[in-house]
């Protein structure tokens, strides 16, 4: 599966749903982290979509799948 980029923007509400808070914003970075403590920074800026590779590691990092991410970013809930 071909992994779609996003905004920055997108990306936190994506991790949101995945149950990820910010815990703290510096510049344009926002580190976000989920009650089992995993940490990921993610790049905010305007105009400008997360390029495949970092959205991979970003993914990673979370423990996403790419299917998973699909189905976060089009909107459907994941259990």
């Amino acid at each position: 599966m071909r992994l779609v980029p996003v905004s920055g923007e997108e990306l936190v509400k994506i991790l949101y749903k995945k149950g990820f808070i910010i815990k703290r914003r510096k510049g344009s970075h926002v580190q976000l982290e989920d009650a089992e403590g995993r940490r990921v920074t993610v790049p905010i800026h305007p105009g400008r979509v997360i390029g495949r590779g970092l959205l991979r590691k970003i993914l990673r990092d979370a423990e996403i799948s790419i299917e998973e991410y699909e189905r976060l970013r089009q909107g459907n809930t994941v259990t």
